[in-house]
């Protein structure tokens, strides 16, 4: 998404607010790129957030292995025998999941 397009999460009435201290450098570089993109300050600032608060959240959310990794992993897996408490567990996991 670029940061003049509308965003979801930017949707609904603004109510909640926030407030940063900058640097006069740092202020007028965004307004400069705001400018260029025929957006306001604020518009591209919240854009920018929202996009890297996202990739932060989903660099959270997953777990990247090597192909050589990945392959011990399964191997692992594939090798153990799952206990009454695993799968009990897992059914729960399947439960929680289920009711999202």
């Amino acid at each position: 998404m670029l940061p003049h397009q509308r965003d979801v999460a930017a949707k609904g009435a603004k109510t909640a607010r926030m407030e940063q201290r900058t640097t006069p450098q740092t202020k007028e570089l965004i307004e400069q790129a705001a400018t260029l993109l025929g957006i306001n300050p604020s518009e591209f600032m919240i854009a920018a957030a929202v996009r890297a608060a996202r990739e932060t959240v989903a660099s959270q959310e997953r777990t990247v292995l090597t192909p050589a990794s990945h392959a011990a992993f399964m191997q692992a897996l594939d090798a153990t025998e799952p206990t009454a408490k695993l799968r009990e567990l897992m059914q729960m996991h399947a439960e929680v999941i289920a009711s999202k």
